[in-house]
């Protein structure tokens, strides 16, 4: 019998991270309608904050929490999920003693405050995932990789990818390229400036190259896009607290002012050499992530981002979910940008859906590429824009202009949507998200065919145990 934390069932969605979430070993799964399209070979993994709470103490932010990966593996044999905690040394730490003794992002741990001086910030490993040949990268935004395995997601420890030297930073937002298998990241460097460091991986994920730039102050940078012959970055117009924020009276989230006079920076860089090839300006707003970008026919750069008014209420929102209960409306919809390389300048932006969204992704073949379908999740078009998640999947095609939404019911809440290309047939692509269900309180697979949102999913799998709501995945092709 699973016990709830009566605390936190205040919302339907509340009931999936109640409780620290539990691992499970491989496990073959039932499945509950349809079938596994015989073309779904590969894996699917995704990560996200798993425990929310330690000895009684519950985390400051969504962003705290432990990080705990999910690997859902279809074979011919059937589907078959593991799911297991990254163990940092920090993680481990703080499960031998059972308390917190680290700081992270909206919190700090418990004790006086002249003990947070220069406290070490823990490695949370709960934001995203790299699939590489030989293993699995586990990421954050301010520390190196953890690596695990492929197949039982066993932790082997932290990876610098042969260039991480002095411990530099390696965000959760890589971006790999379709045809040459180059992948390419980023990571904000903190000391006596801010630096942010560009590097390019070969298809292993070794760091073949890498450059750092100085920026003028300090902003939240979660993402980038990458086109044929660019990265491109957004800086929101944010200042860092820095003195506060090192004596432990504030904590890092606290610390970031939202300042929207200083505009919305463009930085472009080459991405052959990794330099800085314009510098612009736009009007302030705030963006996590970014759909995907491409140089279209006249030269300019073409890009999709789910962009917020400011930061302060997404940021609030966000601290809110760790609570089991939200209040604060903070509604990003989705807008289409163009800019010129050359200049860094805006020429065109337009909403594109005006629904509350978030996780825009396309098919990995298309990054960096044009592309027609982008892919997210949305608000459910009835639910209490402050205090639901989001509720649905959705495509949105440009070409039509149209929105296709996937309906998943009242009370379920579905994870970012992933493509997964059909090993038989390439035409044909596959949406897969893993949905916690707040009405019988348990966590499932659903596999969607891409191009028919619309209609039932064609197979919905069981899993072992709750997963609580996640960030982010990716999908590994067999």
């Amino acid at each position: 019998m699973v016990i709830v934390n009566e605390r936190l069932r205040k919302t339907t969605w509340a009931g999936a991270i109640a409780q620290p979430a539990e691992e499970f070993s491989l496990a073959p799964l039932s499945v509950l309608s349809g079938k596994i399209p015989p073309g779904l070979r590969g894996t699917l993994y995704r990560n996200g904050p798993a425990r929310l709470e330690r000895g009684g103490m519950r985390v400051g932010h969504w962003f705290d929490g432990d990080g705990a990966v999910l690997a859902v593996h279809f074979t011919d044999a059937g589907a078959t999920a593991v799911y297991r905690y990254v163990q940092t040394a920090e993680y481990q730490a703080e499960t031998k003693v059972d308390k917190f003794l680290y700081g992270v992002y909206g919190m700090h741990p418990p004790g006086a405050i002249w003990k947070r001086w220069n406290l070490q910030v823990k490695n949370a490993a709960n934001t995203s995932v790299l699939a590489l040949p030989d293993k699995l990268l586990a990421l954050w935004e301010a520390s190196e990789p953890s690596a695990l395995d492929l197949q039982n997601l066993e932790t082997r420890g932290l990876d610098d990818l042969g260039g991480l030297n002095d411990k530099l930073p390696y965000s959760a937002h890589y971006k790999r390229d379709p045809h040459s298998g180059e992948i390419f990241n980023f990571g904000i460097s903190l000391g006596s400036h801010v630096q942010l460091n560009l590097y390019k991986s070969d298809r292993t994920g070794k760091i073949v190259q890498k450059s750092a730039y100085k920026l003028d102050r300090y902003s939240v940078i979660h993402d980038f896009v990458l086109t044929e012959r660019h990265l491109v970055f957004f800086m929101p117009p944010m200042r860092l607290k820095m003195l506060p924020a090192l004596l432990g009276l504030i904590t890092f989230s606290e610390a970031l002012a939202w300042q929207p006079q200083l505009g919305t920076q463009i930085l472009v860089f080459d991405r052959e050499t990794l330099s800085l090839v314009s510098r612009g300006e736009t009007e302030p707003w705030f963006q996590w992530h970014f759909g995907n970008g491409c140089v279209d026919n006249d030269g300019l750069v073409m890009l999709d981002l789910v962009r917020y008014a400011d930061f302060e209420q997404t940021n609030e929102y966000l601290r809110e979910v760790a609570t089991g209960k939200t209040h604060t409306v903070a509604k990003g919809t989705l807008w289409r940008v163009r800019l010129n390389p050359e200049t860094g300048k805006v020429t065109a932006m337009e909403e594109v859906v005006n629904r509350k969204c978030e996780f825009p992704i396309v098919q990995q073949s298309q990054v960096g590429q044009p592309w027609r379908y982008t892919y997210l999740s949305v608000l459910r078009q009835d639910a209490d824009i402050a205090t639901e998640l989001l509720g649905a999947i959705a495509r949105y095609d440009y070409e039509t202009e149209t929105l296709t939404e996937a309906d998943l019911g009242e009370n379920r809440y579905p994870s970012e949507p992933i493509y997964a290309t059909d090993a038989e047939n390439p035409e044909q692509g596959w949406i897969l998200t893993v949905l916690y269900d707040g009405n019988s309180h348990r966590s499932e697979v659903w596999v969607f065919a891409a191009d028919r949102l619309d209609e039932e999913p064609v197979c919905k799998l069981e899993l072992p145990s709750v997963i609580p709501h996640s960030f982010h995945g990716t999908w590994k092709s067999a």
